[in-house]
């Protein structure tokens, strides 16, 4: 008896849907680029139960005949493939004809289309995979497909679903996905009635796409990347790194419009910000890579988000150059006009290289080398030792780095190098000596932006007004967050704001949280937020900046709300507040209570914007060079 047998149809189907069919998010993707490749300007996405209990999606597409919405069920029957030639140069979403009967074979599903101006159409319902009832229907524009009770007859496979909230999530993610991917097609998606996401066709100004997917607050941030090389074309657009998030789910890269998620891919746009982001911020991009078909292997995985490039370090090159063009002309500051006629406070990421820069060329220029140090005074016998200065800085977790204060360890020294500013040794953690920050003497403003003083024992020290405001509030709100017994004083605070769906979802389930953060938020109808309170010291701030930043900073609801859980929503209400107080310079009454307020900071805990505080050199090698 052979022991060898064929697998049924059924069967089959099952095993396909198991690597076609992941979560409902596998049905919103695969039946929305199916809509897609049937020409489609309309899609509409409606779920139930987060996907597990119904999705539905309709399309204004081309539709089709009786035979072919028949013959869609059947496994390999596609209209996109005719030869094995065209297996090398796919132009379509789908091509395998697997995604409908797989998703058959583990739901009840439904099809409704019709061709353009037909008098009939077609209705074909399938459960679980068994025999088509097929029956007229009238015609209707496009086509509907309708996924009811998903992995009904696979239970072990619906057991392992999550909640219906992470799987409405990845829903709304996909839809994004393909959004972003076809501006030219409008793309809604609604829950149970509730709107997700709505967005009408934006081809002539793709940026309303991306502000519909990544909320409003992002539209004035984007700037068009572009890079032309022979058969690599890289186009999209980029956030200025004033605009960034915690993680990488603002990072979106299309080949030949079909979103992928390659390492290498993403590992090269990180590199390309890494000098412009501060640590633990990530950019937001959103690239479109079009290469040749025949140079892209898009036949990798079933899911169809991984290919292999012919020509991957071309691929990498042209997208590190696009980028990198941009990010180093940075027109977000505006042309060198603008910004000589409209000097504005720049984000740390953009001051700090400037700063480093100029007092590097004015060392270089006035002595032809970094300056020595107090430290090494001439010896007995007239010589001076040959080491290079290096200024201190307290890094963002409180290091003195190279400093003169005491201390077990002195960073390395780079001969002929200063350390830039904003640089930090990860070994050092050390909080500056007590009552530095009350001894140090104003004397005036670098650049209508950095206050210069005179230290103790004679050193001229350059104060990061943003940074050091953001680290006297995050030890504020920090403080107050640990003490269970001091609730944050009500601030007398009034406004709406409208908001993008998402951040309302994520402020209205965090409400519990903001609370503790001393942040009471309301519903006010439809996409609009009451903010009641916020704490001391955000009263002026932007309110839509705030609320928009906390929603993308709250911790999940099941998490406990401790000190490390809200540490990120924390630090958001620094920056915030610090950007507030630091828009204008600091008069010597407000300077004089920072300096303060400083002497008490904790250095310890990371800041959004990367360092505190100072660059500080000696002034004595001055004094004995100009007698």
């Amino acid at each position: 008896m052979s022991r060898i047998a064929r697998l049924s149809d059924v069967l089959i189907n099952k095993i396909a849907a198991g690597e076609v069919v992941e979560r409902p998010a596998s049905v919103v993707k695969e039946l929305c680029e199916n809509s897609l490749d049937a020409g489609a300007r309309t899609v509409r996405v409606e779920l139930e139960a987060g996907g597990v209990g119904r999705i539905t999606i309709s399309d204004d597409g081309h539709g089709m005949s009786r035979e072919d919405a028949t013959l869609c069920l059947e496994r390999h029957a596609t209209s996109k493939l005719r030869e094995l030639d065209d297996l090398f140069h796919i132009d379509s979403m789908g091509f395998r004809g697997e995604a409908i009967p797989a998703i058959a074979s583990v739901s009840r599903f439904t099809l409704h289309t019709a061709e353009p101006d037909a008098h009939e159409g077609t209705k074909v319902m399938v459960e679980g995979g068994g025999p088509p009832t097929v029956e007229a229907a009238p015609p209707r524009v496009g086509t509907v497909i309708t996924i009811e009770d998903l992995f009904f007859n696979v239970p072990a496979r619906r057991k392992f679903m999550r909640q219906g909230a992470t799987e409405l999530k990845h829903c709304e993610e996909a839809v994004v996905r393909l959004a972003l991917a076809h501006p030219e097609v409008g793309f809604f998606a609604s829950h149970e009635g509730n709107e997700l996401f709505s967005s009408p066709a934006a081809e002539h100004d793709p940026r309303e796409r991306i502000a519909a997917a990544l909320g409003p607050a992002s539209f004035p941030h984007l700037f068009p990347v572009e890079e032309r090389r022979l058969g690599v074309v890289v186009t999209g657009y980029l956030a200025s790194p004033e605009y960034t998030l915690p993680n990488a789910r603002g990072l979106y890269t299309f080949v030949n419009r079909r979103y992928i998620r390659d390492r290498g891919l993403i590992s090269t746009v990180q590199r390309a910000f890494q000098d412009f982001l501060p640590a633990g911020r990530q950019p937001v991009v959103v690239l479109h890579i079009d290469v040749e078909p025949a140079a892209v292997d898009v036949n990798v995985h079933p899911q169809k988000m991984e290919v292999r490039f012919a020509d991957a370090r071309g691929v990498q090159d042209a997208i590190s150059a696009a980028l990198s063009r941009v990010l180093r002309a940075a027109p977000w500051l505006g042309s060198p006009e603008e910004q000589a006629a409209n000097p504005q406070p720049r984000d740390a990421a953009h001051y700090a290289h400037a700063v480093e820069r100029f007092l590097t060329r004015a060392q270089e220029a006035t002595w032809g080398a970094p300056l020595p140090t107090a430290m090494d005074a001439p010896g007995p016998d007239g010589s001076t030792p040959a080491r290079p200065l290096t200024p201190s800085y307290f890094s963002p977790n409180g290091g003195a780095q190279g400093s003169a204060f005491p201390g077990p360890f002195q960073g390395p020294q780079v001969p002929g190098r200063s350390l830039g500013f904003g640089e930090a040794q990860p070994q050092l953690n050390e909080a500056p000596p007590p009552g530095y920050f009350a001894a140090l003497r104003p004397m005036g403003l670098l650049g209508s932006r950095f206050h210069v003083c005179e230290g103790p024992g004679g050193t001229l020290v350059v104060l990061d007004p943003h940074a050091a405001l953001e680290r006297a509030r995050l030890t504020a709100y920090l403080r107050r967050l640990e003490d269970e017994t001091k609730a944050p004083p009500p601030s007398l605070f009034g406004t709406t704001v409208d908001l993008s769906l998402a951040a309302v979802k994520a402020l209205v389930d965090g409400r519990e949280a903001l609370l503790k953060l001393g942040v009471d938020v309301e519903p006010f109808g439809g996409t609009a937020l009451a903010l009641k309170s916020v704490p001391a010291g955000l009263e002026g701030v932007d309110p839509r900046a705030l609320l928009e930043a906390l929603s993308r900073a709250l911790p999940p609801r099941s998490a406990p709300l401790d000190v490390t859980s809200l540490a990120e929503a924390v630090r958001v209400m620094a920056c915030h507040a610090a950007r507030r107080a630091s828009s204008s310079p600091l008069t010597d009454a407000q300077l004089r209570a920072l300096l303060g307020e400083l002497d008490r900071a904790d250095f310890t805990p990371p800041c959004t914007h990367g360092t505190v505080v100072v660059l500080e050199m000696p002034l004595l090698e001055l004094e004995r060079r100009a007698r």
